[in-house]
């Protein structure tokens, strides 16, 4: 006999341990389905049946992994390993588990582990390859790193004036003021979209343009942000777009483009994964300068520098721009706003809430946000935290910040004289789901996110007059044949 998860052994009969082959052959069946939670509900029944198992947690591991719960995959990659030090495996969703987090060191014991047990193994050779040079030029970076108060900011090297648009060019063309500053209107997004939908880019220029005009507006505003929504009129929330750009377009052929008298808030991970993330990015950013007070803009988990070269972003605007414009939205992400309060009742952050008792809306006011973020503390947990079931915090299933319950969630209301949080950070198969008691909200803004999640995507709109929420449903609409990840690292996503 095996152990179980605690520790002792337990004795399993030939009856229960077909009932966990019946449990595990359709949680298999539900990962070839793509339908991921249902898998993991699966491995539960038969490791609750049959905990000696160690195919059951590796299996699991790879669903958890596909939802992005790297934590648990990594419990579950252990475990595994546990029951069986020689399940090549189980390392390698470990590997990748730490790849996702960005704990590429780690990852590169498992990839080496795992060569001992399958040297032959042609994608296992190819990823420990491409993580042991990933690991040498971290070091690179190291040995070359500028000491922090010597970092020149890379928008500050940016000269719009010695970027010439040439008298030939095709695409769309800003505006410019009385003293030949470049200018965003109303006709130059339009025209810059289909430009977009037909596969152009921006000249550099205007998009220098648009991103330092944004930064210029993010530096000016507070950790969080106040938004008033007057009577008689409304107001849209959506979560996570991920670089889906021709869903985020079909959002506001349903519910009206941005304008003053049409404002929205889009809560964080605006980029990575989809492969139009650049013209999601600059479409908001635009619109962003062109209606200062009509959209607001949140960072998410993935507005940043780690997220970024992991999951696409970087790469993304590398292949269609420059490195060094890359290093710019970095900086640029640094200045975003972490969180809003609407109407002095609602409190919309990417993530969620918090692993201590006595947080204030001042104290998320209180420091410096233009930085990457940690890996602990307020910064951190607004951007990675997710809510649970069960009363009290627990580990994060992802491995970063916490998991919260219900009575976390009200406390803080209470605490902040607040009705109600809002959040994104979560795949939902809705679009959104009401927890907590009606006092937490998630929307996902992403429908079948990443081409293979089947889900909806959603946002929710509140009337200015009784702070009713309506939320919208929505479908992914077609969209040229571009895979997501096309632009992802391919240590992690290569195959």
């Amino acid at each position: 006999m095996s152990s179980s998860p605690a520790g002792a052994v337990v004795p399993v009969t030939e009856d229960a341990a077909r009932e966990a082959e019946e449990h595990k052959q359709r949680a298999n069946q539900y990962i070839k389905e793509k339908k991921f939670a249902l898998a993991v509900e699966n491995y539960d029944l038969a490791i609750g049946v049959n905990p000696n198992n160690h195919v059951y947690y590796g299996n699991r591991a790879l669903a958890h992994i596909r939802l992005e719960n790297y934590g648990s995959a990594i419990v579950d990659a252990d475990k595994c390993i546990e029951l069986n030090p020689g399940y090549v495996k189980a390392y390698y969703r470990r590997a990748d588990a730490n790849l996702a987090l960005n704990k590429i060191k780690l990852a590169l014991l498992d990839f080496r582990r795992a060569s001992k047990y399958a040297p032959k193994d042609p994608d296992l050779r190819r990823k420990l390859q491409q993580c042991e040079k990933a690991v040498k030029v971290m070091q690179f970076e190291k040995a070359l790193a500028t000491p922090q108060e010597e970092v020149v900011p890379a928008y500050s090297k940016v000269v719009l004036e010695d970027m010439v648009v040439e008298e030939g060019f095709t695409g769309s063309r800003m505006a410019k003021d009385a003293e030949g500053k470049d200018v965003v209107t109303l006709d130059f997004v339009l025209s810059m979209i289909e430009d977009f939908k037909a596969g152009r880019k921006l000249h550099r220029r205007y998009a220098y343009s648009i991103i330092l005009g944004a930064l210029e507006i993010f530096k000016e505003l507070p950790n969080v942000v106040r938004v008033d929504v007057p009577k008689g009129s409304k107001f849209t929330v959506c979560g996570d777009v991920h670089g889906q750009f021709f869903d985020l377009l079909n959002i506001f052929e349903l519910n009206g483009m941005v304008s003053e008298e049409n404002p929205y808030l889009f809560n964080g991970d605006f980029v990575d994964r989809g492969s139009w993330s650049a013209e999601v990015i600059f479409t908001l950013f635009a619109l962003k300068c062109l209606y200062p007070r009509s959209l607001h803009l949140a960072r998410g988990n993935h507005e940043s520098k780690n997220m970024n070269k992991i999951y696409g972003f970087e790469g993304e605007i590398q292949a269609k721009y420059t490195q060094q414009m890359a290093d710019v939205f970095r900086e640029v992400f640094c200045w975003l706003p972490l969180g809003h309060i609407i109407n002095e009742k609602a409190f919309v952050v990417h993530g969620g809430l918090f692993a201590s008792d006595d947080v204030t809306i001042p104290d998320l006011q209180s420091f410096d946000r233009n930085r990457e973020p940690p890996d602990e503390g307020y910064m951190c947990e607004m951007l990675w935290s997710d809510p649970q079931e069960p009363l009290g915090r627990a580990p994060s299933k992802r491995g970063v910040a916490i998991q919260f319950g219900p009575d976390v969630t009200k406390a803080f209301l209470e605490r902040n004289n607040l009705d109600l949080v809002i959040r994104s950070h979560e795949v939902k198969d809705e679009g959104y789901t009401v927890e907590h008691d009606g006092f937490l909200v998630t929307v996902f803004s992403a429908p079948n996110y990443c081409d293979h999640m089947g889900n909806k995507g959603a946002f929710i709109t509140f009337s200015g007059e009784d702070f009713k929420m309506n939320f919208t449903k929505f479908s992914a609409v077609e969209h040229p044949d571009i895979k997501p990840m096309a632009y992802a690292n391919n240590y992690l996503f290569g195959g």
